[in-house]
């Protein structure tokens, strides 16, 4: 195949590090390639500096826009044409800034969002940031495509949150991966058919065999999305039905 086709991938990442090389991971492995040279150019600009996304949206830390809008120019300037950001909760800030910058926003949001609602699902459980929970990212996007939302209660959310903790800690464990089993049982419980990750950690920390309902791991989607458009596929986005695991 030819690995090219003119375009060259700015991924802007270190949101966290370990998130970062989990989507490029991903990216590899859906690219079908037979040798180095069938795979695609990629470059990745990590700095894990930018302040923190949710703590910004909920008004206590600094605007990240700066170390966003500099990531995205240096990217530009490295030859890229399209961008990924495998940080769910930086979309509240990087499309505008794409725009800015005249590069093509490959969103994690949208792409989640469009194949679950081609897959026929209707209800969703959502694993995620405060700042992305409190900012209505996915919900939007999903209730646009017609599909419902459940977000943990409180009590759920603020162990969601310690485990996304964990992860940029480096101290994840089987502690963490309980922890959201127990919250994804109980958001299918309430109606959910699939929980979304929506936080590039939590895979990291997942038994997703254990879980029961089945994941949606963004970040690979993004990973597949990438691929096909830099590739040019034949065919369309791979369409799963409903309750199959996207990723």
């Amino acid at each position: 195949m030819s690995a090219t086709a003119g375009r060259r991938i700015g991924v802007l990442g270190g949101m966290g590090p370990a998130a970062t090389v989990d989507f490029y991971a991903k990216l590899i492995e859906e690219t079908p390639a037979g040798r180095d040279q069938d795979h695609l150019p990629v470059v990745i600009w990590a700095d894990p500096r930018v302040p923190d996304r949710s703590a910004s949206l909920l008004g206590g830390a600094a605007d990240p826009t700066p170390w966003l809008r500099s990531g995205i120019e240096a990217l530009k300037q490295a030859g890229c044409d399209l961008l990924a950001v495998p940080c769910n909760t930086a979309h509240a800030f990087v499309p505008a800034l794409a725009a800015e910058a005249g590069m093509r926003l490959v969103s994690i949001v949208d792409v989640t969002a469009e194949t679950i609602a081609s897959s026929g699902v209707r209800v969703v459980g959502l694993l995620a940031t405060n700042g992305t929970v409190r900012t209505g990212l996915y919900a939007e996007a999903l209730a646009e495509r017609g599909v419902a939302v459940i977000e943990p209660d409180p009590g759920d959310q603020q162990l969601v949150v310690n485990v996304i903790a964990s992860v940029k800690a480096g101290r994840v464990g089987p502690v963490d991966a309980r922890a959201l089993t127990a919250v994804a049982r109980r958001l299918a419980a309430r109606g959910a058919e699939q929980v979304v990750a929506a936080c590039t950690e939590l895979v990291l920390a997942m038994n997703e065999g254990d879980l029961g309902p089945p994941v949606v791991d963004p970040a690979r989607l993004l990973a597949r999305r990438m691929v096909e458009i830099v590739t040019l596929a034949h065919c369309a986005p791979r369409q799963l039905p409903a309750g199959s695991r996207l990723g």
